[in-house]
């Protein structure tokens, strides 16, 4: 079990933005007496108004320190979470240690969310070793700390060691492991969960929880049985259609996602008729970007290219929908599987603002595909200004010159690669519900000695095999 250990939380020094002047309440403005306070707050964090809230609350540390309570800190925590505000953040976990408030387990859960949304894990999950009486909320917001954080393997370890702890997960828990299983892969262990969800009657399956189980099954590889999850479901959102839209997609079952797509506005235009006509109980269900996102794959996938010309129009015109990076990189990915690799390099020239190296680099792999030297050059030159260092790039043009029998420019790129240092490659595997994880030249594994001697009998029966 992985667990980090606990470290040393940084204490920033108090600055004047939280700095404390006492006053007497004489002095004290009508808007910052104690009955308001809080309200006042909490409407400022209802609206939006975060960078408000935590200029008031500097005024009322300042001059009114006295009506200030936890749930004063609470709502600050929140405004810092959401921006996220990082040094305003630890600074008021400084004011939260000094007013005395530490041990109060909403503000240390409150803490470790904002660990979290501020990328920082080592301190979310030294608060979370800090709380001596852990509840459920406690556990689930590490484990969601760790899959927002892109760290779903210790999240579904944290997952593990809650359950040996005989920590009950409740159904926000277990949506979240099930993300964390999504994104590893990990079906077993997705399996096991919804087995577990199963046996538990008090485990009523939400909406949210469903989707969970969708996702899970569509990127697990299993879309048979997230198909049938979703037809058997009688409610249904947005992220409803769109997990499974998009799981058909990464499937290349382009059919199937445009098809329910098709179904999903037809639903939505039904829904919003009967609206119209004072129907009442009929939601109206509209696609949101991340559904574009998977009918865009779905054309990409199908070489469906003037279908998905429409639907990227469509997005904006129909539904006002503003493109974002990753739309962009799907119309470059149909233009390159389709073997239009003007249309893409135009596309990306006449794109808004600057596009990324992972758009030029699907335009790379096309023209090395296509054997378009002068284009492949072309654009290695625009990923040279974005990242210099990225081996990939160099081997790309090598092999490209190669095949072309271009050996002197092959030899002058290869040298170049020489220069730069490769990281290292990252794979992993589940086995009965535990995932091992393989970086490329590493040899810390406790079963090290045991995978090798397999992989030198697997050899022996590959070569005998000829």
């Amino acid at each position: 079990m992985k667990i980090m250990k606990k470290l040393p939380l940084t204490k920033p020094k108090m600055s004047k933005f939280f700095a404390i002047t006492h006053q007497p309440k004489s002095h004290l403005p009508n808007h910052l007496k104690p009955p308001k306070a809080n309200q006042t707050l909490k409407r400022y964090l209802n609206s939006n108004c975060n960078t408000k809230a935590i200029l008031f609350f500097r005024e009322l540390v300042r001059h009114s320190p006295s009506s200030i309570d936890s749930f004063s800190f609470l709502f600050v925590l929140k405004a810092c979470t959401k921006k996220p505000f990082s040094l305003e953040g630890k600074q008021l976990h400084t004011q939260v240690i000094k007013f005395g408030f530490h041990p109060i387990i909403h503000l240390q859960t409150s803490l470790i969310n904002f660990y979290s949304a501020s990328g920082n894990l080592l301190d979310a999950h030294y608060m979370f070793d800090e709380i001596p009486s852990k509840n459920i909320i406690s556990w689930t917001s590490l484990i969601s700390a760790y899959v927002v954080n892109q760290e779903p393997q210790k999240a579904v370890e944290l997952f593990r060691k809650m359950q040996m702890l005989y920590v009950e997960p409740d159904q926000v828990t277990i949506t979240v492991a099930l993300s964390a299983c999504a994104d590893l892969g990990a079906l077993e262990m997705g399996e096991w969960i919804h087995a577990y969800v199963r046996r538990k009657p008090e485990l009523k399956a939400d909406l949210s929880l469903n989707n969970a189980l969708i996702n899970m099954y569509a990127k697990c590889g299993e879309i048979e049985t997230a198909r049938k999850l979703f037809d058997s479901l009688g409610e249904k959102d947005v992220t409803t259609w769109t997990s499974m839209i998009v799981g058909h997609a990464l499937h290349g079952q382009a059919n199937e996602a445009l098809e329910l797509f098709c179904k999903m506005e037809e639903i939505g235009k039904k829904n919003s008729k009967n609206q119209e006509e004072g129907n009442r109980g009929s939601s109206i269900i509209l696609p949101n970007d991340v559904t574009f996102i998977g009918v865009l794959m779905a054309c990409s996938h199908g070489g469906i290219v003037e279908e998905g010309k429409k639907y990227y129009r469509s997005m904006s015109e129909d539904y006002g929908l503003k493109p974002r990076d990753v739309h962009f990189g799907c119309m470059v990915d149909l233009f390159c599987r389709a073997g239009l690799l003007k249309e893409a390099y135009n596309f990306i020239l006449e794109m808004p603002g600057q596009a990324n190296a992972v758009m030029w680099r699907t335009l790379l792999g096309a023209s090395i595909l296509h054997g378009e030297i002068e284009l492949g050059e072309k654009v290695r030159c625009q990923l040279l200004e974005l990242e210099p260092g990225h081996v990939g790039d160099n081997v790309a043009m090598s092999n490209i010159y190669a095949a072309k029998g271009m050996w002197d420019k092959k030899v002058i790129v290869r040298d170049q690669i020489k220069q730069l240092r490769r990281a290292p490659g990252c794979s992993s595997i589940e086995v009965s519900s535990y995932i091992s994880e393989f970086v490329s030249g590493d040899d810390d594994h406790p079963l090290k000695a045991d995978i090798y001697e397999a992989l030198k009998y697997l050899t022996i029966i590959i070569k005998a095999y000829g």
